[in-house]
């Protein structure tokens, strides 16, 4: 399994930006369909972006298309996520995921196999 680690999170204002990253171990990060998922007080995990091993295809979640946009680079085995014009319901901790399914089962089945810690996003009013 492949291991991940986040970083980026912290407070902004509402119309604000973060850019977050996750850094993964191991020699293979070009095999692995990358994710990020988000988790809101009192909610579920919720599903927000994923993207292709080799970079070309990429998946947004409605509520986020337009705002962010999620990227790797593979010679670093990091994936980001830019978050732009944030909003306070986009408060959440961020987690980085990782699959070795391709980018369409992801999407199909909302699953993936590894996971990093978490990264606290907090936008104020």
């Amino acid at each position: 399994q492949v291991q991940l680690v986040e970083s980026g999170g912290g407070l902004v204002q509402a119309g604000g930006s973060l850019r977050l990253s996750c850094a993964a171990s191991g020699r293979t990060f070009s095999t692995y369909t990358m994710g990020w998922f988000r988790q809101a007080p009192g909610k579920e995990r919720e599903f927000v972006a994923c993207i292709s091993g080799g970079g070309g295809g990429t998946y947004y979640v409605d509520s986020v298309k337009g705002r962010f946009t999620i990227s790797r680079d593979n010679a670093k085995n990091t994936v980001y996520l830019q978050m732009n014009s944030l909003k306070p319901e986009d408060t959440a901790v961020y987690y980085c995921a990782a699959d070795g399914k391709n980018i369409g089962a992801v999407v199909f089945t909302r699953t993936m196999g590894s996971w990093g810690q978490g990264t606290q996003v907090t936008v104020s009013s």
